[in-house]
């Protein structure tokens, strides 16, 4: 089965960066987009922002000019830099990969999480 590992998060003043890290293992041979997602708590789990396997990326409007993804390919993982952090930015981030082959239904793998606190 597909395990998807997160890593990176912790406590970091405001204005201060982080690199989240997410590596995937398995039977990965169907595995397209990638992405990550947060939740504070007491709000629902919301997008931030996800690739494709071609190299497509979008962000969620908050995050636009502070946050960057990427995808390592040959090292099967997924990685989140995040800088000029804000109080707001505060949540568990989640790892997300889409998996599906030609002819049968699209389906979702997540990650545990890891807990990112930006506070002074």
């Amino acid at each position: 089965q597909v395990q998807l590992v997160e890593s990176g998060g912790g406590l970091v003043q405001p204005g201060g960066s982080l690199r989240l890290s997410c590596g995937a293992s398995g039977s990965i041979s169907s595995m397209h987009s990638m992405g990550w997602y947060r939740q504070a708590p007491g709000k629902q789990r919301e997008l931030v922002a996800s690739v494709t396997d071609i190299g497509v990326t979008n962000y969620a409007d908050y995050v636009k000019g502070r946050f960057t993804i990427s995808r390592d390919a040959a090292k099967n993982t997924l990685y989140l830099q995040m800088n000029s952090l804000k109080p707001e930015d505060t949540a568990v981030y989640y790892c997300n990969a889409e998996f599906g082959r030609i002819g049968f239904p699209r389906y979702y793998i997540w990650g545990q999480g890891t807990q990112v606190t930006v506070s002074s």
